[in-house]
């Protein structure tokens, strides 16, 4: 009989019953103090569609499209439902900061929820298999350039092909780097232009220069020695990124399924004009 009661004694003290009947109880209270007179007809009138569109002019400085409007008042009525939904749970405060909280407090328990199960070796298998172009390493380029400034030369295209058989042109100063090493197509773009990154992935790596290429600064000659084919990277080489790649997308497919299911309960009228 001790031994039950110092099992009972136990058993009462341990933090996580205490928990669990502490979150049922504030469960309850809510679930009993729950507004019953929200309704369910959302208008979104004219006036709410000029203040969206005002709104998006202040701070874009130019009037919405028509799809950017559409996807405006498609995120008035998501706030708008979230926030009904928010007060049922008895979360609502009149204040337009703790609206916009209480909103995003029904996403992260949706999230929260949809995320609480221990993620699954064979579910992140499946899905690195499933988005194996996320974990591909774009092809790479090693090379080294000199730069020709159509600010500075005449001709600086000719100038950059004479330089090709001329080592001793060194060119003129540039404010980026001379050499780069294991750069994609992408990053290159970013740094010399779209042409520039284009030209320099059609060429083969050779001894010498070659070119000349046109960049955003002016003309180069371009010494490619080493070109690294585009490559899948092993899935325990990336675990760690696929486990939170994998999450996120069910925090997403899980947001976008409550609010579906939601938006179903609601009867939403829209300004005509809104809805061309």
């Amino acid at each position: 009989m001790a031994w039950h009661n110092n099992n009972w004694v136990s058993w009462i003290k341990d933090p996580l019953w205490f928990f669990l009947l502490a979150g049922a109880a504030i469960f309850a209270a809510a679930q009993w103090l729950a507004q019953d007179d929200i309704p369910y007809d959302i208008t979104v009138s004219a006036a709410d569609t000029q203040r969206l569109q005002d709104q998006w002019q202040l701070q874009m400085r130019r009037q919405p499209t028509p799809q950017e409007l559409s996807g405006l008042v498609e995120q008035f009525v998501k706030e708008e439902i979230y926030y009904r939904e928010a007060q049922r749970l008895g979360l609502d405060a009149n204040d337009t900061i703790v609206r916009r909280r209480m909103v995003q407090k029904l996403t992260f328990l949706t999230e929260d929820i949809a995320t609480a199960a221990p993620l699954d070796a064979d579910a992140l298998s499946r899905f690195y298999e499933d988005n194996r172009d996320n974990y591909r390493l774009p092809e790479r380029f090693t090379f080294r350039h000199r730069y020709f400034s159509v600010d500075r030369r005449s001709n600086a295209r000719a100038d950059a092909e004479a330089a090709l058989t001329n080592p001793a042109e060194r060119g003129d100063p540039f404010m980026l780097q001379k050499s780069y090493a294991q750069r994609s197509v992408r990053e290159i773009g970013d740094l010399f232009g779209r042409e520039f990154a284009t030209s320099l992935s059609r060429l083969t790596p050779e001894d010498t220069w070659q070119g000349p290429i046109r960049s955003a600064y002016g003309w180069h000659a371009v010494l490619l020695s080493d070109r690294i084919p585009a490559q899948l990277q092993p899935f325990e080489q990336v675990r760690e990124r696929v486990a939170a790649d994998q999450q996120q997308a069910t925090r997403t497919a899980a947001n976008a399924a409550y609010y579906a299911a939601l938006k179903r309960r609601y009867r939403i009228a829209y300004p005509t004009d809104a809805s061309e």
